[in-house]
């Protein structure tokens, strides 16, 4: 994980890809994500990084492109450990690191997981996410996904979500089913709600309680087990996070890049914590690390160019349910 000692020229824009029709989570609808695109080059070689802000964290695409901007005309030689040390976490650093990443791949020549010493790469099973609507369109929808995915993401709200995960079974009973929360369960008897979940085969929850509420799970005996998102940042959250959880969502723009993502899921495992890495809406270029990465996660939700109307030309391979490096 050292960069060469020699000047880098750093560039960002801005960019905006429109959503497949509307993407509903319990916070809203987005229509289209905004992404910033970061290259890093040392005069002969250049790596190129995707990222999406944090929009629920005040992030959008131009202050990363400023605090991009910045770090570079200040620093004309850095690795990954400087970013880390000097570049707040978030969509800017996680476009920064992943672009050295691929610089450093080009440099050498080697494939990404073997320069991360990351698992060799095969097809994985990915998540494809079913938003939120009412339980009539969201049983239309499951029932649609299911002739190409089976395991499905359910986002919730907290509100008749019973009714919504039932009709997804019924949608698509033989798939695999995980569920969302984002945050919406704070005031519900979690452990009632996810012993009812379990009866449609329901394997994972995400984020059932708001980030800072976690001690809310202090005493829930769930039969599925609980996934920290929003609460899982950097490493160091991990010995907290495992007193409530049994697993964590890793995300690049949240971690910060693929540096932090992999300490995340070194600290995870350590404390006995399952894996799951997921994605922002993002175009293939974002998705490319986090399936590196993803090569050690139980459960992986990496759709997010496939909820884009258009991705990038040279895209992810998604097929049979399963996303995998094209070619």
């Amino acid at each position: 994980m050292t960069s060469p000692a020699v000047p880098l020229s750093v560039s960002a824009t801005a960019e905006r890809w429109p959503v497949n029709g509307s993407f509903v989570i319990s916070r809203g609808a987005k229509t289209h994500v905004d992404v910033v695109v970061c290259t890093v080059s040392d005069g002969t070689h250049s790596g190129t990084a995707e990222a999406t802000p944090i929009y629920y964290e005040g992030e959008t695409a131009q202050n990363c492109v400023a605090t991009i901007e910045a770090f570079a005309s200040a620093h004309e030689v850095f690795d990954h450990q400087m970013l880390l040390d000097q570049v707040p976490r978030g969509a800017a650093r996680n476009a920064l690191d992943c672009a050295l990443w691929d610089l450093e791949c080009r440099q050498h020549d080697r494939p990404l997981w073997r320069h991360a010493s990351l698992p060799e790469p095969k097809p994985l099973i990915s998540a494809f996410t079913i938003s939120l609507a009412d339980p009539a369109k969201m049983e239309v929808d499951a029932r649609a996904a299911a002739d190409t995915h089976n395991l499905l993401k359910l986002k919730l709200s907290g509100s008749n979500d019973h009714e919504r995960v039932a009709a997804v079974h019924r949608g698509a009973p033989a798939a695999r089913l995980i569920v969302d929360a984002n945050e919406s369960w704070d005031d519900l008897d979690i452990a009632h709600e996810a012993a009812t979940l379990a009866q449609w085969g329901v394997e994972l929850i995400e984020q059932p309680v708001s980030t800072g509420r976690d001690a809310l799970l202090a005493d829930v005996r769930s039969p599925v087990p609980l996934c920290a998102d929003e609460s899982c940042h950097t490493s160091a959250d991990i010995p907290k996070l495992a007193r409530y959880y049994q697993a964590v969502n890793i995300k690049l723009d949240k971690a910060g890049g693929l540096s932090e993502a992999i300490n995340i899921a070194d600290a995870a495992e350590q404390a006995g914590l399952e894996l799951m890495v997921g994605c922002m809406l993002s175009t293939s270029l974002a998705i490319r690390p986090a399936f590196a990465l993803a090569q050690r996660a139980r459960w992986v939700d990496l759709d997010g160019p496939l909820l884009l109307a258009r991705d990038r030309k040279e895209a992810m391979h998604f097929s049979d349910g399963k996303v995998s490096l094209a070619g």
